[in-house]
């Protein structure tokens, strides 16, 4: 049987983040639903049950979750091989740099500036919007804020310049000196379904695509300005926190819209 309270102290000790802890207690904890026992069969019979029904993505978060507890309990040797994700030729449902310019002006317009700040800091660094919600108004004091991912590797996230006085000037005006800047209506930290949903809502209210208005659509932003002004993928992949380079190659490519226009403009026989 899985000891899910041993699993997590295991998580914890790894530094995982509370949002993958708990996706990998609903995997195993699914795993546990049909099965008695953790054997090769079992394992295996799982996978091909989560190919049947899931996405490939879902399918491989499911099995990391999986394989981060047989390492926990010393059977790194019955880990189980990711399916093959295909990846597309083009980015989807990316915000544009004159979206989010306009969203931008009519969020500061109607002095919603709450939400202006949200997708600016999402924009402007990089940044998860799990990591988001952690910045403090000491952290744009000084610049950064620096957190530890998965087995305690240190990420660094830069707050630009502009960015900084801009966001110290309306902590000031708030009378703000310390603690969490990102609050809801009853002093808390806002969930980031809060920020998803309420975004959605804006994107109606200003007319922009529903499709392309999500917390990590700003994150892409962030990567795609960034190179067309920093052709550095490397310093790009620090950045962006990325474990590998080659994730990070996927900035590299064209969103769907940029190779339609691409394509109306040069294919003229």
């Amino acid at each position: 049987m899985i000891d899910n309270k041993k699993f997590e102290r295991h998580m914890r000790d790894e530094n995982l983040s509370e949002n993958t802890i708990s996706s990998y207690l609903f995997a195993v904890k699914q795993f546990s639903n049909q099965y008695n026992e953790i054997t090769l069969k079992n394992l295996r019979a799982y996978k091909v049950w989560l190919i049947e029904g899931y996405k490939p993505k879902t399918v491989n978060l499911r099995l990391r979750a999986i394989n981060c507890y047989l390492e926990s309990i010393g059977k790194e040797r019955w880990k189980l091989p990711f399916v093959r994700v295909q990846q597309k030729a083009f980015l989807e449902n990316v915000i544009s740099e004159a979206d989010y310019e306009y969203f931008k002006n009519c969020l500061k317009r109607d002095d919603e500036m709450f939400w202006y700040f949200v997708i600016r800091f999402l924009a402007a660094t990089g940044a998860r919007v799990s990591e988001l919600i952690q910045i403090k108004v000491e952290h744009i004091k000084r610049g950064h804020i620096d957190l530890y991912s998965k087995g305690g590797k240190l990420r660094r996230i830069y707050i630009p310049k502009a960015l900084q006085e801009e966001a110290l000037s309306w902590l000031t005006d708030k009378q703000q000196e310390s603690g969490f800047i990102f609050l809801n209506k009853y002093g808390e930290r806002i969930t980031t379904r809060g920020i998803s949903g309420q975004l959605k809502k804006l994107a109606v209210r200003y007319d922009i695509d529903p499709a392309v208005v999500y917390p990590h659509s700003f994150r892409h932003r962030f990567a795609k300005s960034f190179l067309e002004r920093c052709n550095d993928i490397a310093f790009l992949a620090d950045l962006m926190g990325h474990e590998s380079i080659e994730t990070t190659r996927i900035y590299l490519r064209k969103t769907a819209t940029e190779q339609r226009e691409i394509v109306d403009n040069i294919v003229n026989w």
